[in-house]
């Protein structure tokens, strides 16, 4: 009896569905873009339906809605202040979407969009160039003295800024990085648990008998994989505004 084992990585895997060339650029349709843009459907899906018959007493959508548009706004306030309430509706798209984004993959037979750094590399770098442009507007040629704070020796200047440049430039790695991490591990976790639990359910007597050992810790997993999809949407959209407000208030 030959029992097919896949990898745990197969499923990362971005596969084209509608291939497509232009002028010489792949634009092909990936499993990827397509629960990217079913996530976006699905958030401007629930806030339709929130807004949909609004009572003084609200209902479950309603209240879930609220609650989540109460913690991001909670985010931008306590970490920005009220200066920063001009930048709520892009915090919370980007809070909203990752949420989704993160719990679509938790369907089966779904992607994880968020799971490949190439996504969580790009959105995190586009922020990065929309902070320093704010930063810049906001303070204009006085921006760039956040790389050297005053009353430093002009012989340790040059390493100084140095270090002040990478050690501003890896926020970009460090947003990114730690939401890619996340989701893809507690996939390849999950999918290893599933195999291994289907592997002893295969080879049938005793070990049938087990397989129910960790197909409890799957499910186990699996709710602590939920509650790691909804905290890293948070941990990325308050770490956005924790370096939106470096750049405004100039630390």
């Amino acid at each position: 009896m030959f029992i097919l084992i896949n990898s745990p990585l197969e499923q990362f895997e971005i596969v084209s569905l509608l291939p497509f060339t232009f002028l010489g650029f792949n634009l092909s349709l990936t499993n990827s873009t397509l629960f990217l843009l079913v996530a976006t459907f699905i958030s401007v899906f629930w806030l339709a339906l929130s807004f949909y018959k609004l009572s003084l007493i609200p209902n479950s959508w309603q209240l879930f809605y609220e609650s989540f548009y109460r913690l991001t706004l909670d985010i931008v306030r306590v970490n920005l202040g009220f200066k920063g309430e001009i930048y709520f509706p892009f915090i919370f798209s980007l809070h909203i979407l990752l949420f989704f984004c993160n719990l679509v993959g938790m369907v089966p037979y779904s992607f994880t969009v968020t799971s490949h750094i190439v996504f969580t590399f790009s959105l995190a770098l586009a922020i990065f160039i929309g902070i320093n442009i704010i930063g810049i507007k906001f303070h204009g040629w006085k921006f760039f003295n956040l790389f050297l704070p005053k009353g430093v020796p002009l012989v340790i200047m040059p390493l100084l800024i140095t270090i002040e440049i990478i050690s501003y430039m890896i926020k970009v790695f460090t947003l990114s990085i730690r939401l890619f991490a996340n989701m893809t591990s507690g996939h390849a976790l999950l999918k290893i648990i599933a195999g291994f639990s289907w592997t002893m359910l295969s080879a049938g007597g005793l070990l049938a008998i087990f397989h129910v050992i960790p197909l409890a810790l799957l499910l186990i997993l699996i709710g602590l994989e939920l509650g790691i999809a909804a905290l890293q949407a948070y941990v990325f959209t308050l770490l956005t505004c924790i370096y939106l407000n470096d750049v405004l208030d100039m630390h």
